[in-house]
Formats: C-alpha cells, sequence, structure tokens
C-alpha cells in the first residue's frame, strides 16, 4: 500500500507549524511541506513583541526554529518541495510536487503571503540593488545612508523605525493623508528624530545603472514629479517597500472557494467549500494578519482536520500506487 498520510500541511509558516504540532500530538501522520524557507514572512521580523508569552529580544527566526523543534519532538515529518497541482475532490487527496507526489486523508493550506510590489518602472532591475522588501533582511546594507519606506501601515512605519538602527535618515512615505498604522506606532515614528514624512506621494519610477540612484515620485493630489539623487558621496540609498501582501494560492484557485483579491474563503472552523480542505493564516480571508492569529488558525484547522477524519471510513486499498 501506499504512503498516505493523515494530514499533509502545506507550508511552514506559524499556522502550517501550530497544525503540525496539533497533528502529531494528536498521533496523526503527519507530513509539513514547505517549498522555500521555512517560517514564512515571521521570520523577516527582528523583534517579536506581541506575541504572547514572548520574551525580550525575541525574533522571528528564534520564534519559529522553537516552533519546528516542537513539530518534531511529536513526530511531524518535514520536506522541501515546491506543490505545482493538486487533486483535492476525492477522498484521498493528491498533491503534486517538483520532487514528488503526496497523498492524504486531509490537507491544511498555509501558503501564506508576499509583498506587494510597486509596479513602477525600474524596480524588477534595481531589487536586490538597492530595492528591498525585508528591512531584516538587508538594512545592515545601508548603514549611514539615506532610505525610504514605502508606505503608511503597521509593516512600513514598524520596519521604518528599524531602519534607523542603521541608516543616517528614514524616510517613510505614505500615499494617503495620515498614517494607516496603530497610534502608538505612529506616535514612536513621529518621536524618532531620524524619521520624516511624506504624505500623498507615490514612487513613480526607480532609476540607476546596476545599482539605486534616484528616486522619482509624484504628488497624487497635484500630479506634481520630484526627483530625489543619492548623495554623491553615498553613491546610491535605499528604497524599502512595505505596500501590502499577495496571497499565495494561484494554484488553488480554480478548485477552492476564494475572494476578489485571492484570499481562501473558510468558516470559523477553517473549512474550505471542500471535505477534508482547511486553510489556515495568511492566505485565507481574515481581520487580522499576525502570529498570534496564525498559530490560532493552525491550531483550529488540525483540530477540524481530526473531527473530519474520524467521522469517515477510509477504503484505503483504492488509494495504493
Amino acid at each position: 500500500m501506499g504512503n498516505i498520510y493523515d494530514l499533509i500541511i502545506i507550508g511552514s509558516g506559524p499556522a502550517g507549524l501550530s497544525a503540525g504540532l496539533y497533528g502529531a500530538r494528536a498521533k496523526l501522520k503527519t507530513l509539513i511541506l514547505e517549498k522555500g524557507k521555512t517560517g514564512g514572512q515571521i521570520v523577516t521580523t527582528h523583534d517579536v513583541a506581541n506575541y504572547p508569552g514572548s520574551v525580550e529580544n525575541a525574533s522571528g527566526p528564534k520564534l519559529i526554529a522553537r516552533m519546528v523543534e516542537q513539530c518534531k519532538s511529536f513526530g511531524a515529518e518535514m520536506k522541501k518541495d515546491n506543490i505545482i497541482d493538486v487533486d483535492l475532490e476525492s477522498d484521498i487527496k493528491v498533491l503534486k510536487g517538483e520532487k514528488g507526489e503526496y497523498r492524504g486523508k486531509a490537507v491544511v493550506i498555509d501558503t501564506g503571503s508576499t509583498p506587494r510590489k510597486l509596479g513602477v518602472k525600474g524596480e524588477k532591475e534595481l531589487t536586490g540593488k538597492g530595492v528591498s522588501y525585508c528591512a531584516t533582511c538587508d538594512g545592515d546594507f545601508f548603514t549611514d545612508l539615506e532610505v525610504f519606506a514605502i508606505g503608511g501601515g503597521n509593516s512600513a512605519v514598524e520596519e521604518g523605525i528599524f531602519l534607523t538602527k542603521f541608516a543616517r535618515k528614514v524616510t517613510i512615505v505614505n500615499k494617503n493623508e495620515k498614517l494607516t498604522c496603530a497610534k502608538s506606532i505612529a506616535e514612536k515614528a513621529q518621536n524618532n528624530p531620524n524619521i520624516e514624512f511624506v504624505h500623498n506621494t507615490t514612487v513613480k519610477e526607480l532609476c540607476g545603472d546596476g545599482i539605486l540612484k534616484k528616486v522619482v515620485f509624484e504628488n497624487i493630489l497635484t500630479g506634481e514629479l520630484s526627483e530625489y539623487e543619492a548623495d554623491e558621496e553615498d553613491g546610491t540609498m535605499g528604497v524599502f517597500v512595505f505596500i501590502g501582501l499577495k496571497p499565495e494560492t494561484e494554484i488553488f484557485r480554480d478548485k477552492i472557494y476564494t475572494d476578489q483579491n485571492g484570499y481562501i474563503i473558510t468558516d470559523e472552523d477553517m473549512k474550505t467549500n471542500i471535505e477534508g480542505v482547511f486553510a489556515a493564516g495568511d492566505c485565507r480571508v481574515k481581520a487580522l494578519r499576525q502570529v498570534v492569529t496564525a498559530t490560532n488558525d493552525g491550531a483550529i484547522a488540525t483540530i477540524s482536520a481530526e473531527k473530519y477524519i474520524e467521522s469517515k471510513e477510509w477504503n484505503l486499498e483504492k488509494s495504493t500506487i
């Protein structure tokens, strides 16, 4: 008989690892699949202060490392593979990866989301050459330089504050008239002498020959364009983009109900419209995308999956290789 898992989790962010922990502890044969770096977006966060019980100087990577350790200690299996197609309609779900094929009774989708791009000229060419989407990853490269943090939400302002540890000046460029982040975060940024704010403004173009040299801005109220060039002695500057996330749900869009933005629709038990398929974390429709809500999603998804598995009579002879 072929290798059939009780529970397969696609993605190893906090939701996926929480689902894996609950699955393994419940003695379900559990597999966690991840195409890239374990941990999702949280591994790019230098300080995790809003996760209950987190200690001072807790970081995303440290938190994820502990979650992985817990999953493995209870017997969860982890593999690296990129899932490129799925068959979710049958009792035994089939996931086709670049390295192999995986079958399970229930599936939890935790594919997360990725940073949205500006979509302007020069962005693609200058990514990694002055343009970044991760302050934790790249902040150190801009020590004593000037940087721009694009966006006005929690991520943009929090990461802008973090960037002041390296850059000599941080300018937060916000398309709205006011910041949309939490008031406490806004106050902290406004009290930082190394942070300036530009409102009602977007990036029009990014310029440079192999390295970022100039940014063209547009005032959305007047249409007026302005240019900012890197200091001649610096030679470059940084643009950090924090304008939201895009759900990684492309392979599911014709197979599972999603909203107009591509986020998977679930009920409060994390059930999708397909029996035996659940979604958790940043890839699903929800009001708040934080580590604490992701781990909550993962736990609920697995409890729901366990109940689903126990409710069915399985004829695995029909599901052999």
